[in-house]
């Protein structure tokens, strides 16, 4: 699909879900605040969070094609996955699976963000499940202090 160059970029600024970016609508893009919103409806959590857009995110976004539903893609959370899945096949990688760009994204914001930012960016409710992404190094703490 041509839509999926797109959403694998995004899926790689933002850390959202491939649910909650394919599923939601142009209305809850503020390109001038760089801002997504993910409604409750959207987030595993059930919790609504706004996620900042990186200003790479919003030149993404902002060459996406309006589509007359509203909607940002017109892919399923399954047909990016299988389309995902396929390219990475052509291009002869083994073991990526769609979500592994979730997990890189969060480990790069990671090194940007304090824990409890980065939760609120990835929509994790557990801190144990963020600590997974978060490693300090001693040199930048020591910075801190």
């Amino acid at each position: 699909s041509a839509e999926l160059p797109s959403i694998v970029r995004l899926l790689l600024e933002t850390a959202v879900r491939r649910s909650e970016l394919v599923r939601n609508t142009w209305t809850n893009v503020n390109l001038a605040k760089r801002t997504l919103f993910i409604p409750k409806e959207l987030a595993k959590s059930k919790q609504a969070r706004f996620v900042p857009l990186s200003s790479r995110a919003a030149e993404i976004l902002q060459a996406v094609p309006r589509r007359i539903d509203g909607r940002l893609f017109g892919m399923t959370r399954d047909s990016v996955t299988q389309a995902f899945e396929r390219a990475a096949a052509r291009a002869g990688i083994e073991d990526l699976r769609i979500h592994d760009l979730r997990h890189e994204a969060t480990s790069r914001l990671a090194d940007k963000l304090q824990a409890h930012e980065l939760a609120k960016v990835t929509g994790h409710r557990d801190m144990k499940m963020v600590l997974r992404y978060y490693h300090p190094r001693a040199e930048d703490l020591a910075k801190k202090i």
